[in-house]
């Protein structure tokens, strides 16, 4: 008889936190102490708050341990599991009630009240590699819907009903893409496709899907299969994600084993099945025709359109292709009706989104959001809030293909209409907060770096004009700059977003577009004053001691790796500029706080 399970994280973040060395850790304890047969142990996906990882939640009491370690096991079997006393030190704080042993339900935490789970409702919730666990939370339901009650044109027009668009980056109405590729069923060989490559930086929602509820995204292709007379799918994810691909990989040899992939599905006479290819990391290849192309086995570059993928997509025929987390959305409207979807959101941007919220942050971490929501209930109520008593500058949504948004817009409802009109875009759900240490011409240069390292090279404006961007940029923040240079910044950048092949170049010039529109005056500052506001571009900094403040204990001197700061016990201390590399290692030494940088 089961009396309690215990929940542990085995999302990639967690992972890397020692989480697998805690399940070990506990099933082994419980094991020598008796319990295995009353506690059972469940590693599941992510639970959302990364920042408090390791996590491990006891039900049915509720109890909600953070920042487990693989020594406070033995404490957790002992006082929990046969003492009956939960271990208070361990329970996150916002969780806790005066009695112990009824926690506060995390759906009243701030971090998840505002939340709506589709998308990530099985996510720390079931254990991804067991299918009967899926099957227990309605899974495949829908898919059973879909062939016994539905004709694949009845699927379209739901999916058309309820207004989802694509969860990827631009946004594109995901019925009328299925739509598109609906015709001539069992005369033409179509294919289905799934895009977990997931590329921007600091982006880790489809990973975490993935990781967490693989057969929703299962049950969803052969859905989309069944609706535009598919028979093949294929799932193309980066190698760099091995926890994804593990548990991907379990979950289409169990569907295959229930019969839920393969030959006759339900008796149906419908037939589907799907396999796994691996990325090496490519960016471009999140561009849907250099996916295809890569999934060919041919070098990963972008092809022209039109025509489309659901025309002419993967070998040269009908394609549907979305990301992970359009796919996870499938079944519930399947199951719910488009009307339950299309209650979420606002009147153009429908249902929920999913973000990996991360930068300056108190909480990092997976959030799914209704669209509408405002970028202050998610940074202040649900994030917590900027942490150090720093104040908020800006969120950078889209990644690399995205814009800054400036403090003075953070009441702005996030949807894609919205983020598009104040310059930046949804894009697959990166949203990275900054706070007023950020340089934003920095911050620029950053995501203008990555773009031209990821450029495919195929076509000029992107392989050339991205980098004369970069050139710019290095030669204000080196101090170099001209006035002139702004205007060169924006010249080029409208070149490069109206020429460039594919969307990795239309879209490459947002940062400095955007960055330039809100933080136009940190650009001048580089340029005319040669002074960086934020303290970060080196080249214009200069390191100082504070006479009034250093109270000459030497340890700045003792520190610093080329010896330019001199001076004697109990007196002040100088530092040679010409010496000093800015590495800032006297200033992370100093108990004073008497080195500053100007």
């Amino acid at each position: 008889m089961i009396r309690s399970h215990v929940l542990i994280c085995g999302g990639t973040g967690c992972t890397s936190s020692g989480s697998v060395k805690i399940l070990d850790a506990m099933n082994a304890e419980l094991a020598a102490k008796g319990l295995a047969d009353e506690i059972k142990v469940v590693g599941t996906g992510c639970f959302g708050l990364c920042a408090l990882g390791p996590i491990m939640i006891v039900y049915p009491e509720g109890t909600f341990y953070s920042c487990v370690k693989v020594e406070d096991v033995p404490e957790i079997v002992e006082e929990h599991f046969l003492k009956g006393r939960p271990v208070e030190r361990l329970i996150y704080h916002e969780t806790k009630s005066e009695d112990l042993h009824h926690a506060t339900s995390l759906s009243e935490t701030s971090f998840y009240k505002k939340q709506k789970r589709v998308a990530l409702r099985n996510c720390g919730v079931i254990n991804p590699e067991n299918i009967d666990e899926y099957i227990a939370m309605d899974g495949y339901q829908a898919l059973g819907k879909v062939l016994t009650e539905m004709t694949p044109d009845d699927v379209i027009q739901t999916i058309l009903d309820s207004g989802l668009r694509g969860r990827g980056g631009g946004g594109f109405p995901t019925g009328l893409k299925w739509k598109f590729a609906s015709g001539n069923r069992g005369n033409v060989v179509k294919y289905v496709a799934c895009n977990a490559d997931e590329g921007d930086p600091g982006a880790f929602m489809d990973r975490s899907i993935l990781e967490g509820d693989p057969h929703a995204v299962i049950e969803a292709m052969a859905i989309a299969a069944y609706a535009i007379g598919a028979n093949e799918g294929y799932v193309y994810v980066r190698a760099e994600y091995p926890i994804a691909i593990h548990r991907l990989e379990i979950a289409i040899k169990q569907a295959r084993e229930y019969g839920l992939l393969g030959k006759d599905i339900f008796g149906t006479g419908f037939d589907f099945d799907m396999f796994i290819r691996f990325g090496a990391g490519a960016f471009v290849c999140g561009e849907e025709t250099a996916l295809m192309t890569s999934i060919e086995g041919n070098r990963g570059e972008p092809r022209p359109r039109p025509p489309f993928p659901a025309v002419k997509g993967l070998f040269g025929q009908p394609t549907v292709l979305n990301n992970v987390e359009t796919y996870a959305n499938i079944p519930q409207i399947i199951l719910n009706g488009a009307d339950w979807f299309k209650s979420m959101g606002t009147e153009k941007s429908k249902g929920t989104k999913v973000f990996a919220l991360g930068g300056k942050i108190t909480n990092t971490g997976l959030v799914e959001v209704p669209m509408g929501t405002t970028l202050r209930e998610v940074i202040e109520e649900i994030g917590g809030g900027i942490p150090n008593g720093k104040t908020f500058k800006a969120a950078q949504t889209g990644g690399p293909s995205g814009g800054c948004i400036p403090a003075s817009l953070i009441d702005t409802p996030i949807d894609y209409d919205n983020l598009i009109a104040i310059g930046s875009m949804m894009g697959s759900g990166g949203l990275i907060v900054m706070d007023e240490d950020t340089c934003m011409v920095d911050l620029a240069r950053f995501f203008l770096d990555f773009t031209v390292d990821e450029s495919c090279g195929k076509c000029t404006p992107c392989r050339v004009g991205t980098r004369r961007l970069l050139e710019i940029l290095d030669k204000i923040i080196s101090g170099n700059g001209e006035m002139e240079d702004l205007d060169r910044l924006e010249e080029l950048s409208n070149y490069i977003k109206s020429a460039s092949l594919c969307g990795l170049g239309q879209t490459a010039p947002n940062p400095v577009l955007s960055t330039l529109r809100y933080f136009r005056d940190e650009y001048v500052a580089h340029i005319v004053d040669k002074k960086c506001p934020a303290g970060v571009c080196k080249s214009l900094l200069q390191y100082k001691i504070i006479e009034d403040k250093c109270k000459g204990c030497t340890a700045c001197a003792r520190k610093c790796p080329v010896g330019a700061i001199s001076g004697t016990v109990k007196n002040p201390h100088t530092i040679d500029t010409v010496k000093c590399i800015k590495c800032g290692a006297c200033i992370a030494t100093c108990k004073f706080n008497a080195i500053i940088k100007e």
